[in-house]
């Protein structure tokens, strides 16, 4: 017996559960991370959001890269697994990174005398 009971090829079955979006999309993707851009452009250049630039930029930042991973990589469309090998080496970097920050920024401003 066959595992596909509706007699339809492989191909054509992928095809309809994963509709990728149309080049409108794509075009109103690449729109907001334009925006995204400037808007990190301006938070530079604005004097009084210097005491928080750093956090409104890492924001903006991530919001880009979110966008890119799931739309021209194509990852919000594709199997779980392919989404899970992404994201868990990420975490594991990231928590690499902040862990690098609090041992050499953090922790000497704490050190005993």
């Amino acid at each position: 017996m066959s595992a596909n009971p509706a007699n339809v090829p492989p191909t054509a079955a992928h095809d309809a559960a994963h509709e990728h979006p149309g080049a409108g999309t794509y075009v109103a993707i690449g729109l907001i991370l334009t925006i995204i851009t400037a808007v990190e452009v301006a938070v530079f250049y604005i004097p009084a959001l210097h005491g928080v630039m750093v956090p409104i930029l890492l924001i903006l930042s991530a919001t880009k890269f979110v966008l890119v991973v799931m739309f021209y990589m194509h990852l919000k469309f594709d199997s779980r697994l392919f989404t899970s090998v992404f994201v868990g080496p990420l975490l594991l970097a990231v928590t690499a990174v902040i862990s690098l920050v609090i041992l050499f920024r953090v922790l000497p401003l704490y050190e005993l005398r």
